[in-house]
């Protein structure tokens, strides 16, 4: 299976999924339709699948014209978002799993950012792969969503899933948001010299246009405030030496940022 980032929008990453011994495809939250047609057309790929995370309509804008193109394609989405996403006949839980290029997927459910809001993790099925977590907008590279439908409680616990993952997991993240989540990393955790340095890369990265997504999830769980809520340091930026009211205090200080 190969992962093809595609840019959509101002700051969307769209995430074609590739099976070239069947030469079919899948896409992950297509905010846009034009850039999974262009790459597929590149292919000469079929669409059979779409992976939505969430309901919101940067992640879902390309479905209607997807499924014009591919009438076989069948959408999955979260069971809660039932009546919210285009086009949607699969209605997923935690613990549901998805098959693509004879690789099996695990859904977690990750309310927080929505109410209805699901991830699709697919582990390594060998040593020579690495596991792939589509997040959608729950975690970000140095940052977590912003709290639209759901709690401080559902977040924690959502982060507290993804966060149990192996350190090798590649994060597909759907916005470039690195550089502004680093720069309020380093207003709380300044002395995090990881975060000094994977700030300084970011820069360089992002001054060449060149993307920050995938990160690694060892490197979210060293830098990542929004991962890190029951650090000392982190908790002495928020005044609390309880994890979910650091969390919470560090979510309002970046809403505020």
């Amino acid at each position: 299976m190969e992962v093809i980032r595609l840019e959509a929008l101002s700051d969307n990453y769209i995430f074609l999924l590739h099976d070239p011994k069947q030469n079919i495809a899948a896409v992950v939250d297509p905010a846009e339709a034009e850039p999974v047609l262009q790459k597929l057309n590149e292919l000469k790929a079929e669409l059979v699948a779409i992976f939505n995370t969430h309901h919101h309509q940067d992640h879902i804008g390309g479905n209607r014209q997807l499924m014009q193109q591919f009438p076989n394609v069948i959408v999955y989405g979260g069971a809660e978002d039932k009546g919210r996403i285009l086009g949607q006949q699969v209605f997923l839980q935690q613990g549901s799993r998805v098959e693509f290029a004879h690789r099996s997927a695990e859904v977690i459910f990750v309310p927080g950012h929505t109410r209805a809001h699901i991830a699709y993790y697919f582990p390594p099925d060998n040593p020579s792969q690495t596991g792939e977590l589509f997040c959608g907008d729950t975690l970000f590279a140095g940052g977590c969503g912003r709290l639209f439908e759901g709690t401080p409680t559902q977040m924690i616990h959502s982060l507290s899933k993804f966060r149990s993952l192996p350190d090798s997991t590649r994060v597909w993240c759907a916005h470039e948001y690195t550089l502004k989540n680093l720069q309020f990393a380093l207003t709380v955790d300044a002395d995090n010299t990881d975060l000094q340095t994977r700030y300084d890369q970011a820069k360089t990265s992002r001054s060449h246009g060149e993307a920050t997504v995938p990160s690694l999830l060892g490197i979210e769980k060293l830098t990542n405030p929004f991962l890190r809520w029951d650090q000392p340091a982190l908790q002495s930026a928020a005044n609390s030496r309880d994890s979910l009211q650091t969390f919470t205090r560090l979510r309002g200080m970046k809403d505020r940022f």
